[in-house]
C-alpha cells in the first residue's frame, strides 16, 4: 500500500488514493472518489462517489465533501466546513440527477465551519473566513467573510491580506510577492 490508512477507516473498492496520503480514524472513502498525492484526511470525513482532489489537498476533522465537488492541489478545508450539492433538496424528492458542480481552485482556504453552496467556484488562493457561507462564485484571491459571504479584500498566496496602492500594487510581507489589482481582479506578478 504506498497511502497510509487508520485501521477504524473504510475505503471502499474503486477508490483512487495517490502515493503519500494520509488517512485518519473514522473516514469513509465511498467508491469512484480520487485523492491526490499527499493528501492529509482528518478524522471523520467522509468523501463521496465522483469527488477528486488534487494533490496535497488538507482536510481536518468532520468535514463532508459531497459529489460534485473538485478540489485543486494545495486546497485547505477547515475543520466541521461542509459543502452542499443540491440546491433545495427534500427528504422524499430523489434529485441525485441535480447534483451541482464546485470546484475549489488551487492554493485555496475554506475556514472551520464554513458552508459551500452548491454552483459556486472558489477561486484560486482565495480565502473563505470560519463561519461563512459562501452563496456566491467567490474569485481568485478574494477574502470573504460571513452570512452571507461577502468580500472584504485580498488575500496572497502565502494567506496574508493585500494592501493595494494607489498605482493597484501591493507585495506579501512574507513572501514579496507583488500583486496587481486592475478592474477587480488580482494577479500575481511574475518578475
Amino acid at each position: 500500500m504506498h497511502y497510509f490508512a487508520h485501521e477504524t477507516a473504510v475505503i471502499d473498492q474503486g477508490c483512487l488514493i495517490g502515493e503519500g496520503t494520509k488517512i485518519w480514524h473514522f473516514s469513509h472513502l465511498m467508491p469512484g472518489c480520487t485523492l491526490g498525492k499527499a493528501c492529509n484526511i482528518g478524522q471523520n470525513v467522509v468523501i463521496s462517489p465522483q469527488v477528486v482532489l488534487g494533490n496535497n489537498v488538507k482536510v481536518q476533522n468532520n468535514v463532508s465533501i459531497y459529489t460534485g465537488v473538485e478540489c485543486a492541489d494545495d486546497v485547505f478545508l477547515g475543520p466541521s466546513m461542509v459543502f452542499t450539492n443540491v440546491i433545495n433538496p427534500r427528504s422524499a424528492v430523489n434529485r441525485r440527477d441535480s447534483y451541482l458542480r464546485t470546484h475549489v481552485g488551487q492554493g485555496a482556504s475554506i475556514g472551520a465551519n464554513a458552508t459551500i453552496v452548491c454552483g459556486h467556484d472558489i477561486g484560486a488562493y482565495a480565502f473563505i473566513g470560519a463561519g461563512a457561507v459562501v452563496t456566491k462564485t467567490v474569485p481568485a484571491y478574494a477574502l470573504v467573510v460571513g452570512n452571507p459571504a461577502r468580500q472584504i479584500g485580498w488575500m496572497s498566496e502565502f494567506g496574508h491580506r493585500l494592501d493595494f496602492n494607489t498605482d493597484g500594487l501591493a507585495i506579501c510581507p512574507e513572501s514579496g510577492q507583488k500583486y496587481q489589482l486592475e478592474n477587480g481582479n488580482v494577479s500575481k506578478i511574475n518578475e
